[in-house]
């Protein structure tokens, strides 16, 4: 019987991980499905220089015809952002798209999974998967949180996205014992918005303390879940709140009239929020994603560092 190819690994990105160098992992769900085209292909290209621009290394995870990549290469990266037939891969899906031979993006809980399978610490991503609104009817909450739930990778975000229910996410994550820490912050950011209005009860300040954290996380075993490091947008860079709040007002009435739900809601409404606020999201998008592979190149540094200098 065939067996699947397993998961190969870029050589740049090896070598970085086997010297113990810093690596960050990039999602390839946002330039597949939650950007449009040609912006996606630029934008994955300005967030992998924004990694290597700290010093770290940028591995991008897709599939790629039936093979796992950790780390594309920028034929790749334009294949996937170019392609019709790429299919948003969560983990349940991987084994489907690998053994047809597929193409597949990673969502956050696919490319937290297979990064922390490969040894990457650090992720990148810009915002969570959650607990949608009415979830109390239709049961309905993203794979992301499961799998964070089992997973010891950092996860550098800006909160989860505004269209899910924002507190019963975080009343979520608690249960599921995936810690969230504010980065110069007191509040749980609302992706879009600078803030959700949810406290939170941890912060940190530099990523020398996140990678404080991350070692005394491993040291004690607590490790074996998420780390959530909550990095919000300056207030002058998020979009206009009466703006957002009209758009996804409108927005979710839209969906509940075509029947989106599920994993087709997200590109949905983003979409959505690109033409209403003609483009705006966009900007905001493209500043959340840079942003947060600044900082996880950042904190990937500080984590490395660190574990050279102390057994």
């Amino acid at each position: 019987m065939p067996t699947a190819p397993s998961p190969t690994t870029s050589l740049e990105v090896g070598a970085a991980l086997g010297e113990g160098r810093p690596v960050v992992a990039l999602e390839s769900t946002i330039i597949s499905h939650g950007l449009p085209r040609p912006d996606n292909l630029r934008v994955a290209r300005e967030v992998e220089a924004a990694v290597r621009e700290q010093g770290a290394v940028p591995a991008t995870i897709a599939v790629v015809a039936g093979q796992v990549r950790i780390g594309l290469d920028d034929d790749e990266l334009a294949d996937v952002a170019a392609r019709e037939d790429v299919a948003k891969v969560s983990v349940r899906d991987l084994a489907v798209v690998v053994a047809r031979g597929g193409y597949g993006a990673t969502t956050v809980a696919a490319t937290a999974h297979l990064a922390a399978r490969a040894g990457i610490r650090v992720f990148a991503t810009g915002g969570l998967g959650g607990v949608h609104r009415g979830a109390a009817a239709t049961y309905d909450e993203s794979a992301d949180l499961v799998t964070l739930a089992r997973t010891g990778t950092i996860v550098v975000c800006a909160g989860v996205k505004s269209i899910l229910d924002v507190p019963a996410t975080l009343e979520r994550l608690e249960t599921l014992g995936v810690g969230v820490l504010g980065y110069r912050t007191d509040w749980f950011p609302g992706f879009y918005l600078s803030s959700s209005g949810e406290p939170l009860e941890h912060r940190v300040d530099s990523p020398e303390e996140v990678a404080a954290v991350m070692r005394a996380r491993r040291l004690l075993g607590t490790d074996t879940t998420a780390l959530v490091i909550a990095n919000p947008l300056p207030p002058d860079e998020q979009l206009d709140p009466a703006l957002h709040d009209r758009v996804l007002r409108e927005s979710l009435d839209a969906a509940a009239a075509d029947g989106v739900h599920g994993k087709a809601a997200t590109p949905y409404l983003l979409a959505r929020f690109h033409r209403e606020t003609a483009g705006a999201s966009l900007r905001v998008n493209t500043a959340i994603m840079l942003r947060n592979a600044t900082l996880a190149g950042r904190i990937a540094c500080a984590d490395a560092k660190l574990d050279r200098r102390e057994p």
